[in-house]
């Protein structure tokens, strides 16, 4: 049995720590709040110019000059170039399986592919990730700050992701990030970002009867763009709201598996010092017998 002042050091040890996990707790929890209303408040505007533009997509299918500039951007890439694929990680550790979650997903995407990849990352985990599996990197997106990201700084990755396809550099693009669902749930998922794909479903198709004014390719120029740079803003979005929802989970568990060590330590830390008290009486009482 450990002796009283180890235990005793062991006790305000366990307790700097879980004071620590709980101001960490604390932290997680107020910027879960702030992203996820910012992205349950985005997701409406999201869902809904993405059913216009996979609604549009059935009038450029049949009318490809409709598209304008951006008639490309719903055709196949060239064949033969590689797929690139945006990797969403986060820059700090702590947040529980968030990054192995996304990266095990990746990992899965990565086995499946018949030809080359190039990989975009975003977030020092995902870039260690990426390393760890000898994963070669087009571009890690180093200075690119997930909470403190605004919609410009996303639309730039969107930008360099269109551009890339326009040259015929990628045969397409897909993006690996985690879906947020719930408090307590976040989905990693990887998702085709072009080229853009035809919705054929009868509900989504009804959108193609509608007249563009002032002309087809006009509108299209504007909303395609606003469109993709919406998409890769709210994948990322979501991403930072996951690993914070992630952290926030981890930390009340160390939390709580802190608190639960203290008070064992506590116990054994009273059954020591009792020991102690119980063998000084009996050594007072011998003593005292022997006179």
């Amino acid at each position: 049995m450990a002796n009283i002042r180890d235990l005793r050091l062991r006790i305000t040890s366990v307790g700097n720590i879980q004071k620590i996990t709980g101001a960490m707790e604390m932290v997680a929890t107020t910027k879960l709040r702030r992203f996820q209303t910012v992205a349950v408040e985005a997701k409406p505007y999201t869902e809904g110019i993405e059913e216009l533009i996979r609604g549009l997509s059935a009038t450029v299918d049949s009318d490809p000059s409709a598209a304008g500039d951006s008639a490309p951007l719903f055709a196949n890439g060239v064949e033969g170039k590689p797929l690139g694929i945006l990797f969403v990680g986060s820059d700090r550790g702590l947040c529980g399986a968030y990054n192995s979650m996304v990266g095990k997903r990746l990992d899965a995407a990565i086995a499946g592919l018949q030809g080359e990849y190039a990989l975009y990352v975003v977030g020092r985990k995902a870039m260690a990730h990426a390393e760890r599996m000898g994963y070669p990197v087009t571009q890690y997106l180093e200075d690119f700050n997930l909470e403190k990201m605004t919609f410009a700084e996303a639309a730039s990755i969107s930008s360099m992701l269109v551009a890339e396809f326009r040259k015929g550099n990628l045969s397409g693009v897909s993006v690996c990030f985690t879906r947020f669902v719930s408090m307590m749930r976040y989905v990693p998922e990887i998702g085709s970002f072009l080229p853009i794909a035809e919705d054929s479903s009868e509900v989504v198709s009804e959108a193609a009867d509608v007249i563009l004014e002032p002309s087809a390719p006009k509108v299209m120029g504007s909303i395609v763009p606003r469109y993709l740079e919406t998409r890769i803003y709210h994948a990322l979005l979501e991403s930072i709201t996951s690993e914070y929802a992630s952290r926030r989970f981890a930390m009340t568990n160390a939390t709580e598996a802190a608190g639960d060590m203290k008070t064992e330590i506590t116990r054994e830390y009273n059954r020591a010092r009792q020991q102690k008290i119980t063998s000084e009486i009996l050594e007072i009482v011998s003593g005292a017998e022997a006179l």
